[in-house]
């Protein structure tokens, strides 16, 4: 059963098994199903009572823009796959993905974080006195040597923990650049990211 797919296509296919499909993406994948669909997925995917899934979708339609059912859906069909755990899990990286919290960054582990940016390159750097955002930039390998790199940071093409910055010499503070996990999320333009652990002597 851990093995299964929902979807109709491999390309477009929603895993059990957490190493395919985390619980981010599956909580995800149900948050976007349309509104038509929504009912009939409550009574096939989770063990709601009739009743109750008809209360959820009454006070659904008064506000179908909040998605209320959609976000009970996703949160029942995530727990029951990945345990509750699973479904906190799913919660933290939404919010720390489509709501820019830092708290919820905070509150991730190295294991959430890479699951959250699967395709995003890793890294371990020793954190040094007087490291600056250009140098874990470049020790990152985030950004081109020499002045091209300086100057991506200087025109604002840097976001360190979903915050720009534009000051290349700027020396890194924990607590706002290097988070309480000891783990910094450094994007590059629109959809390029980086996933960096601290290191300390």
């Amino acid at each position: 059963m851990a093995g299964d797919k929902l979807g109709k296509s491999a390309g477009n296919a929603v895993w059990l098994n957490r190493d395919k499909t985390s619980p981010f993406e599956l909580y995800q994948y149900f948050i976007r199903q349309e509104d038509a669909s929504v009912e009939r997925l409550l009574k096939l995917l989770t063990f709601l009572p009739i009743s109750e899934i008809e209360h959820i979708m009454e006070i659904h339609w008064k506000e179908p823009e909040k998605r209320i059912a959609q976000k009970r859906l996703a949160a029942e069909v995530t727990k029951l796959t990945h345990g509750k755990d699973g479904l906190e899990t799913a919660k933290r990286c939404t919010h720390a993905f489509y709501h820019s919290s830092v708290k919820a960054l905070e509150e991730m582990s190295e294991e959430e974080l890479q699951e959250l940016f699967r395709e995003a390159p890793f890294c371990e750097l020793l954190l040094e006195s007087g490291t600056t955002i250009l140098d874990m930039c470049r020790k990152a390998k985030a950004i081109p040597d020499g002045p091209k790199g300086y100057q991506m940071i200087a025109d604002g093409g840097v976001w360190i923990n979903q915050s720009q910055v534009n000051n290349p010499e700027q020396v890194l503070v924990v607590g706002q650049h290097i988070l309480r996990n000891d783990l910094s999320l450094l994007r590059i333009g629109k959809k390029n990211f980086y996933i960096v652990k601290w290191l300390h002597i």
